[in-house]
């Protein structure tokens, strides 16, 4: 896990910097930070309005006494499209938008949930020290000879 974090901490911004310089080469400077200034702006927009959307059917699953586990994990992508989308950088914007996409973020969190709820399963059944039990419901009565 550390490493993944070391090279997203150098190749992300390598790659940044790397899409500033072409894009900047082909349209001007100033087109380039037209372009970072309104991908921004559109995608605070965007991330106000989607995180409303959000509160508001955590409110709703609130009120009719569920969890909302997966409407939370929504609201905490949506938490990290905000900051991809203010860091100054194409590469980050893609991925920052695609955050905003409904169906997309909630697949993601429906995903992570599903592999969580499978991992705590497995721990269970591990720390019990046996493999997990199997219930058959069913009748019986006992036959005394005469």
């Amino acid at each position: 896990m550390f490493n993944l974090f070391i090279i997203l901490f150098i190749f992300i911004p390598l790659i940044e910097i790397y899409l500033l310089i072409a894009i900047g080469s082909e349209i001007g400077a100033l087109p380039t930070i037209a372009l970072i200034l309104f991908t921004a702006g559109l995608g605070v927009t965007l991330l106000r309005q989607q995180g409303l959307i959000t509160l508001a059917k955590i409110r709703q699953s609130l009120d009719r006494g569920e969890l909302p586990a997966a409407t939370l994990l929504e609201g905490l992508m949506l938490l990290i499209a905000g900051a991809l989308l203010l860091t100054p950088g194409f590469l980050t914007d893609a991925i920052g938008f695609t955050c905003l996409v409904p169906s997309f973020r909630s697949y993601l969190a429906n995903s992570a949930l599903k592999k969580v709820v499978v991992a705590q399963h497995n721990r269970r059944a591990k720390t019990q020290g046996h493999k997990e039990r199997i219930i058959i419901e069913g009748e019986f009565w006992e036959h005394k000879e005469p």
